[in-house]
């Protein structure tokens, strides 16, 4: 018989799943969308998305900002840590996309993002891995890298430099999983998450704003290309991360990166869809392995499972 303390976890631990997981999905269009605005630089893209987007987040949370800017100063480390990893993160990623091409840019970034997060929780909080973690994450990973070879053969968009965008998209996961990290141990140390993520966000876009400003001009030179940055910022990166710092707060850091492998699943088949790439059997199989992963990871298991309490509002 579940108590109710049980059944409140539980409940809290799906919706938690569910913000990460539209997160995902969000995210997932990136790529594609950025495909709208080929004249447009990697680090243009990443800093109109990134750099916008967490500023808009930043002022949503400005009230709670400023109430808790002594919890804030006392957690500068973290903050200051998070914020450069968020000013990374989007140099990073999107650099990959456009030299190792969608897929495996994506696939690389977000594939290798939860075993960092699990190295990160392992080092600083000497948290060990579930047999269940690492089972959905090792499908996980095996159904990425059948993505990517089956990218790799079938002429992925951009691919102009493979090698250097495969080692931006390990940067790219390592900032991923670092901020998300930073911003969940700050919320275990008192703050919203709102709060947590507005700061780190916040303070991240400001650092990507000298980019912005000198390589974004193309952004402002059609209507189109102001389109895609306006909805990079305001649609993946402002309302996906409300919904991932939501998550956040319910699941542990390593399993909201494994559940963001629906991320290369969404681009392969945006990619497929509406850019025009072809995903072969190989492909395929590899988005099998990867609903594998977030069935394993998301569907309830039976007596004595454990869902992680969420961090209490302060």
């Amino acid at each position: 018989m579940m108590t109710d303390q049980e059944s409140s976890g539980r409940q809290s631990n799906a919706l938690g799943v569910a913000g990460v997981l539209f997160a995902g999905i969000v995210w997932g269009t990136t790529g594609t969308a950025a495909t709208f605005a080929p004249d447009v630089s990697a680090a243009a893209i990443g800093a109109a998305a990134m750099g916008i987007g967490g500023i808009g987040q930043a002022l949503l949370a400005l009230r709670g900002i400023a109430h808790a800017r002594a919890q804030l100063w006392q957690q500068r480390g973290l903050l200051l840590l998070g914020a450069l990893a968020v000013m990374i993160y989007p140099l990073a990623f999107y650099g990959s996309m456009r030299l190792a091409g969608v897929t495996i840019g994506t696939v690389v970034t977000i594939g290798t993002a939860p075993l960092f997060a699990a190295l990160i929780e392992y080092v600083m909080e000497r948290s060990l891995l579930t047999l269940r973690w690492s089972l959905g994450a090792l499908a996980g990973v095996v159904g990425m890298v059948l993505i990517c070879l089956a990218e790799g053969g079938h002429g992925a968009v951009g691919g102009t430099n493979v090698p250097l965008g495969v080692v931006l998209g390990l940067l790219g996961g390592f900032t991923y999983a670092l901020y998300s990290w930073t911003a969940r141990a700050m919320m275990l140390r008192g703050l919203r998450s709102s709060v947590a993520m507005g700061a780190t966000f916040g303070l991240g876009g400001l650092m990507l704003m000298p980019v912005l400003l000198a390589t974004g001009g193309p952004l402002l030179a059609s209507w189109g290309n102001a389109t895609v940055g306006l909805y990079m910022a305001f649609v993946p990166m402002f309302l996906g991360y409300i919904c991932f710092g939501y998550g956040l707060s319910r699941v542990r850091a390593s399993t909201a990166t494994t559940l963001t492998l629906i991320e290369p699943v969404v681009a392969a088949l945006l990619a497929v869809v509406v850019v025009g790439e072809r995903l072969p059997p190989l492909g395929w199989a590899g988005v099998g392995l990867v609903v594998l992963c977030l069935l394993v990871l998301t569907v309830p298991t039976g007596r004595g499972a454990q869902p992680v309490a969420p961090i209490p509002p302060k």
